[in-house]
């Protein structure tokens, strides 16, 4: 039976309402009766209820082994969970930090409706912040997933950090049997997952699917648009229109790095965070050899990243220099 308001669940979190709910659970707003003033989010799982006891009790341990993990997390952008706990119903309990704030997708919702787009230098802001999360995450042993990253799980708090709030989808990755483990049931959405998500757990996922659903976000936040799926792009090549084909106003190195970011096969995308970060914001990707190749974001990037270099620089001002001596053989008389 799904929690009520007023309900007291475990002699501590005083419910006042349902947040979101669905068929594997949902997400409740609670007073911490211990705590006076602080708000948390509940994030309440409940199991097959179909399974065997067996099967049941392998997912409690699951959930209690990920869980542990999630607690120990400790990031500005990441919510943290302050406890969890199971019922004897079966149903699995995290609680977390309730984060105020916009979604992004009603940021870009609203930009959408007033027929303007978010600005780049904006929406870049908030990228910086996410990769320095996914970096956190990915960095753990073993490495953290959440496979779910897009705009309705993003929020923008009123100091302007930029938060991950959902973490129903957080995935662990084993190193050694090379697959992901399951923490709580989902299967992400559409627009934002890869190709090979879309088996659910039966397909090896990694750092380059966060990175995926990572570019699809950065891709409707830019465009106002949501990416077409990765299915239909992989039935119709070209379903995709570049980004500046919608927005003219990105630059190209950020439509390059999202393109890439969004490749449908994990081969040709970043290998890490950190080399989709590279390539964002430093404008460093590889070239058809895998050497490593500056593209700027604008020329006086360009001219500006070519003048703090001593070397750089001595070269600009002999081509310079060529250049005057050429316009003057030119109208100087022989």
């Amino acid at each position: 039976m799904a929690l009520q308001p007023g309900d007291l669940l475990r002699d501590r979190y005083h419910i006042k309402q349902a947040v979101a709910q669905g068929g594997m659970g949902s997400i409740y707003l609670a007073d911490d009766v211990r705590l006076a003033g602080r708000v948390c989010a509940v994030k309440e799982v409940i199991g097959d209820p179909h399974a065997t006891s067996s099967v049941q009790q392998e997912a409690r341990e699951q959930f209690y082994r990920e869980a542990s993990v999630l607690a120990r997390l400790d990031h500005p952008c990441l919510p943290k969970v302050s406890d969890f706990f199971s019922l004897e119903d079966g149903r699995d309990y995290l609680i977390m930090d309730f984060v105020p704030g916009q979604d992004l997708s009603d940021i870009v919702a609203a930009a959408r409706d007033e027929g303007r787009f978010l600005p780049e230098a904006e929406v870049l802001g908030w990228a910086r912040q996410l990769i320095d999360a996914l970096i956190y995450l990915h960095s753990q042993e073993p490495p953290v997933l959440h496979r779910d990253i897009k705009p309705a799980n993003l929020k923008r708090t009123p100091n302007g950090t930029i938060k991950l709030v959902d973490f129903g989808l957080v995935k662990l990755l084993d190193t050694d049997e090379q697959r992901t483990i399951t923490v709580v049931q989902g299967r992400g959405t559409a627009h934002y997952t890869p190709l090979e998500q879309y088996g659910g757990d039966t397909g090896h996922t990694d750092a380059r699917s966060d990175i995926y659903s990572l570019g699809a976000t950065l891709y409707h936040l830019l465009t106002n648009e949501q990416p077409a799926e990765a299915k239909e792009r992989f039935l119709k090549p070209g379903a995709l229109p570049s980004v500046r084909d919608i927005n003219s106003l990105v630059s190209a190195r950020t439509e390059r790095a999202i393109l890439w970011a969004l490749a449908l096969h994990p081969d040709a995308r970043p290998s890490s965070i950190q080399n989709f970060r590279d390539a964002l914001f430093e404008g460093i990707f590889p070239d058809t050899s895998g050497e490593r190749v500056y593209v700027p974001a604008s020329a006086q990037e360009w001219v500006e990243r070519a003048l703090s270099d001593p070397l750089q620089r001595r070269l600009a001002l002999v081509a310079g220099l060529l250049a005057v001596v050429a316009v003057v053989a030119t109208v100087v008389p022989r």
